[in-house]
């Protein structure tokens, strides 16, 4: 009869049991509760709406200005209409509207709209990898609390057969039978039990605080998952690698990132070119230029300004924007070989834990048999205690490295859909909407969003 794992069946067993009264959790919604509350994300979150706005702002440069003037104070004046003598003190007073429309700044405005497009597609690619890290984060830290709750059920066991075998063999001493060294040996071995269960303990509540501090939830009943099928498993290192080249969102975040940075390097080009502007206004002045009486005028023009010497600033501009583009380059390069790094790694971890299962199972199996076999020779004289005890010790030991080889196995397979960027996908978790580089997230009027006195007030708090 195959082993299977007798731990992992009576383990469901026991979460079946319990979860009549208490509350389950799958993985796909811790994974999913944690992305819509965990701060790391958030705060990516805000910063593609911030950067949703400043899209809106850039595109503001295609559109016209209006701008109110209104003055007073005293004024005097020396000119043709004073005979060159200081006039009287005047009140001035100024009216003024003035509509702008930019003709052409030598493709400024278009460049800053694609800088900030580009920035845009960064920042939702960045939400997208902040929530693949974190979901690999609570994947984590929820199949260590699943496998150290196995390993204290396991070592609660043995320390049960510990504790059985110990009053076995006080027993056969009080009675004449047996001797008091193989008490003590019993003795010790149940103490080492009691010791390594203390630390299982100690390991489960540490794994349960990490959990906590993911996803803000005490783990409750969490329920086995699944894992990712075989079908979406990569086949190979290079199919690993292609994948993760073609859907990883940190190294579409550094991609992007060049666009942004090549444009804002032509933006910075438009300062050697000329702008032009259709302007209309109305200007009307009283007891102004030593007159006394209204002065109104009213116009419509085209103004053309090209500025040909700044001190060598235009140029500097210029050269740090094309050194930022290279850095942005370099960066991507890094990203890259970072993320060949870590799927190559996992790879490697995935293949060696999946193809260490099988002997990991075949030792349980045989300690258990071995186990059994000689629990029976002990009790007819044919094995000693220590034969007992070891085998014993071996059966734990070998149910325990199979637990953690199957757990061990379960996460390379989720840590390689992170590192191809199909973690969510692979949870059936919705992702954000600031993750979609496509869609500009839709803001109402912050001066009349009811929602945003309530965040302050928050926040005071």
């Amino acid at each position: 009869m195959k082993f299977k794992l007798l731990s992992l069946a009576i383990s469901s067993a026991f979460l079946t049991l319990s979860g009549l009264a208490n509350a389950q959790t799958t993985l796909t919604a811790a994974v999913d509760y944690t992305l819509r509350n965990n701060p790391d994300v958030a705060i990516e979150a805000r910063q593609r709406r911030s950067v949703d706005e400043a899209l809106l702002g850039a595109y503001s440069g295609y559109m016209p200005k209006v701008d109110l003037g209104w003055g007073i104070g005293k004024e005097k004046a020396k000119n043709s209409n004073t005979a060159y003598q200081w006039s009287d003190s005047l009140t001035r007073r100024e009216k003024s509207v003035t509509l702008s429309q930019m003709l052409f700044d030598s493709f400024a405005t278009a460049n800053e709209v694609a800088r900030n497009r580009a920035r845009m597609q960064s920042s939702a690619y960045k939400v997208s990898g902040t929530a693949e890290q974190i979901a690999l984060k609570v994947v984590e830290s929820y199949l260590d609390v699943l496998r150290l709750r196995e390993n204290v059920r396991l070592t609660q066991e043995n320390l049960q057969n510990h504790q059985k075998t110990y009053d076995q063999i006080s027993l056969r001493a009080t009675s004449g039978i047996g001797r008091q060294s193989d008490v003590d040996q019993a003795e010790a071995r149940l103490a080492l039990a009691k010791s390594n269960l203390v630390s299982a303990e100690a390991n489960l509540r540490d794994a349960e605080i990490n959990y906590q501090r993911f996803t803000g939830k005490h783990p409750d009943e969490l329920i086995q998952p699944d894992g990712p099928t075989d079908e979406i498993m990569p086949k190979n290192l290079e199919d690993a690698l292609v994948k993760a080249r073609e859907n990883n969102p940190l190294l579409k975040q550094s991609k992007a990132d060049i666009e942004a940075a090549n444009a804002q390097y032509n933006a910075a080009k438009s300062a050697f070119g000329p702008r032009f502007d259709l302007q209309a206004g109305m200007n009307y002045t009283d007891d102004s230029g030593g007159v006394e009486g209204p002065n109104d005028s009213k116009y419509a023009m085209i103004r053309m300004n090209w500025n040909i010497l700044r001190g060598g600033a235009d140029y500097a501009r210029l050269g740090e924007t094309k050194q930022l583009s290279y850095q942005a380059m370099e960066i991507m390069k890094r990203t890259m070989m970072q993320l060949d790094q870590s799927t190559s790694l996992s790879w490697n971890t995935f293949v060696s834990a999946h193809e260490r299962l099988p002997s990991l199972l075949q030792h349980a199996e045989s300690s258990l048999a071995t186990r059994d076999a000689y629990t029976k020779q002990f009790s007819i004289g044919q094995r000693t205690l220590v034969d007992l005890l070891d085998t014993e010790n071996e059966y734990y030991t070998s149910t325990v490295e199979y637990v953690n080889g199957q757990y061990m196995e379960l996460f390379a397979r989720y840590r390689l859909m992170a590192d191809m960027g199909t973690l969510l996908a692979s949870l059936n978790v919705k992702p954000l909407v600031e993750s979609d580089p496509a869609r500009r997230v839709e803001h109402s009027n912050p001066w009349t969003r009811s929602d945003y006195k309530k965040e302050e007030k928050k926040v005071v708090v």
